[in-house]
């Protein structure tokens, strides 16, 4: 940077530094209602999409998993709760590249992000509620997500009767 620049950045900064030290001497008003809604459902819709895709993902995955290499190797009950333990290290790969795409498409829906000052967005009420929304969130998209769960039924049946 050339002297006049780095001149007008110090002067920024320090405009910006004397900023932030009058606003942490100010008191910062709890926030909204309206706020604390907006977060909760900031937080809790790509978690709909995330618990979703976690239990459709585990469900098939975990089926076929059973069927194909469980019948494959003759192998136990408790050998094929082994075989979940790796279903679930393959859905954490699943979900975890699949993230980024929930969360696009959230912000595609128009999820924008709650207007917070930085005291606001660290204070309990908020915390509190972005929790409850993560939490309620993951818990509505397992819900939705044992959907594969209405397809599985003949085919246990069947497999019942060969044995």
């Amino acid at each position: 940077l050339h002297s006049t620049e780095r001149s007008c950045l110090l002067r920024e900064l320090h405009r910006f530094e004397s900023i932030a030290i009058a606003q942490e001497k100010l008191e910062v008003a709890p926030p909204s209602p309206g706020q604390l809604r907006h977060v909760f459902v900031h937080n809790a819709l790509p978690f709909v999409g995330f618990g979703f895709l976690d239990n459709a993902i585990m469900i098939a995955a975990g089926t076929q998993i059973e069927l194909s290499i469980g019948v494959v190797l003759g192998i136990s009950t408790m050998a094929g709760k082994y075989c979940q333990i790796h279903n679930c290290l393959f859905l954490l790969f699943c979900s975890s590249s699949l993230a980024g795409y929930v969360e696009a498409l959230a912000s595609r829906l128009g999820l924008s992000i709650p207007d917070l000052t930085p005291k606001q967005a660290d204070m309990w009420q908020t915390r509190l509620s972005a929790h409850l929304g993560k939490a309620i969130g993951v818990t509505i998209g397992c819900i939705l997500g044992m959907f594969p769960l209405l397809f599985f039924g003949d085919e246990e049946e069947k497999l019942e009767e060969k044995n």
